[in-house]
């Protein structure tokens, strides 16, 4: 079975690490990892990931505006948001850009699988 993929948006090459390992045995693998907004809207073109995974809180273009972006860019694009600063408005306004989902920083390694699995159900694979 051809494998889900991901990218990472984060400027934490920790939490990218963390990820990494999380996913190792999964369906699921990362095939990008961007430290900021602008260079994930650069790359995502090249890449087109089944899902993006989207920390808010990054420096230069944060993670809401680049939701909202490459929403426009790419009307498609399955984009779930990742923060350790949760809020119901900050939940509801990331629905509103069209994000599918919310994981919470710090995450377990069941959390990381439930909520990509949940925002990949509607990918054909």
């Amino acid at each position: 079975m051809d494998k889900y993929r991901i990218m990472v948006v984060d400027d934490s090459r920790v939490v990218y690490a963390e990820m990494t390992k999380m996913l190792k045995d999964s369906e699921i693998e990362i095939v990008a990892f961007c430290r900021s907004g602008e260079e994930a809207l650069e790359k995502y073109g090249e890449v087109k990931p089944d899902l993006v995974t989207m920390d808010i809180v990054m420096p230069g273009m944060d993670g809401m505006q680049t939701c909202a972006e490459m929403r426009e860019r790419w009307p498609d694009a399955n984009i779930i948001m990742v923060s350790s600063m949760a809020y119901d408005d900050m939940i509801d306004h990331a629905a509103a850009l069209g994000a599918k989902g919310f994981l919470f920083k710090p995450f377990t390694q069941e959390n990381l699988l439930e909520g990509l699995r949940g925002a990949l159900k509607s990918v054909e694979k």
